[in-house]
């Protein structure tokens, strides 16, 4: 198996300890989260100014050249798995599923199979796009694993790149619906001090942004400006629920569709989601809103309470605007029922 070499200098007052000097300053675009780095340093392939490194608490200082020697990800085979999908729409051209909670789109080192892409083989055989690359064949956007909703997939390289171009010009329609805690209101005169955020008419919340990789965790992303990749989320609520207002079901539209958007413009605003575990922050509940056993199911959600429920785009072959819903998943439904 072949390998390649990383190589970076350690940047000004660098943390303590290996792993986090390592995850701080490696490049962005290697990837590597500091559970990744701690094993490269374990497995001795981590040298630091021409020495070995094998401890994840040894020290470093600004300027030292470090070299990680990264070894060559095996390749991973798709291939077509009989998983019920839930079929919203199909033709010649594209299908569109309501992905259910907990399965990822594609395969990855971490989940070689039971993804959409393996349900997808089995159920439109080689119809679909290779636009995307053998191992994401058909794909042309993305939700989290924990993320249930709409996708849209594509059938040919034709519809993959008529798509795609939607995607790349913001024309395509997103909604999301989500559970957050608090309710942000453009009425709320706290938010009106908080960065890169506007109101529109409508009652409307527009937070305008850029992200990036976050510099410690790089599981996350970082609300940025001036760096990073522009993103806008506009924010409308629902509905809000308990005496103190505790708890939002929003519906959120994206104007872009960058990596967790929604999740981390709402933790930017001071409303994280509901179960997310990333960036919902760990929230107080005014033991007035609810009973306790409902504060203990809204602690205890297991997963972010967030939902692709609408899309909409231009058809690839008859330029008919197709739009598609998808109502709530039983989870964020059930406990929606209980905050009423």
């Amino acid at each position: 198996m072949s390998s390649s070499i990383l190589s970076f200098f350690v940047t000004a007052n660098p943390p303590k300890r290996l792993d986090k000097a390592l995850s701080r300053d490696a490049p962005v675009s290697a990837s590597l989260s500091r559970s990744r780095l701690r094993k490269l340093i374990e497995q001795g392939v981590v040298r630091v100014d021409g020495s070995v490194a094998t401890h994840i608490d040894a020290s470093v200082s600004e300027g030292q050249l470090v070299e990680i020697m990264i070894p060559e990800i095996k390749d991973i085979d798709n291939f077509p798995e009989n998983i019920p999908l839930n079929i919203v729409y199909e033709d010649d051209y594209l299908i569109v599923v309501n992905k259910p909670v907990g399965m990822v789109v594609h395969p990855a080192p971490g989940s070689p199979n039971k993804t959409l892409v393996n349900a997808l083989l089995h159920h439109c055989g080689d119809t679909l796009s290779g636009v995307g690359g053998s191992k994401r064949p058909g794909i042309v956007h993305r939700i989290d694993k924990d993320t249930s909703g709409l996708l849209v997939s594509a059938k040919s390289d034709f519809a993959h790149q008529f798509l795609a171009r939607q995607f790349e010009n913001h024309s395509v329609e997103r909604s999301y619906q989500a559970l957050c805690f608090g309710v942000p209101d453009a009425n709320d005169p706290r938010l009106r001090g908080v960065k890169g955020v506007s109101f529109e008419a409508g009652n409307i919340l527009k937070v305008t942004t850029n992200l990036a990789r976050h510099r410690t965790n790089r599981q996350k992303q970082a609300v940025l400006f001036g760096a990073g990749r522009h993103a806008i989320t506009r924010v409308r609520v629902l509905e809000n629920y308990g005496s103190l207002s505790s708890l939002a079901l929003i519906e959120c539209r994206l104007e872009t569709g960058r990596t967790h958007q929604i999740r981390v413009h709402l933790a930017h605003v001071g409303h994280g989601l509901v179960g997310d575990p990333l960036y919902g922050g760990r929230r107080k509940i005014p033991s007035k809103s609810f009973s306790e056993d409902i504060v203990q199911e809204i602690i205890s959600f297991p997963r972010q309470a967030l939902h692709a429920a609408s899309l909409g785009f231009v058809h690839p072959k008859s330029n008919e605007t197709l739009h598609f819903e998808a109502p709530l998943p039983d989870d964020m439904g059930d406990l929606i029922k209980k905050l009423s």
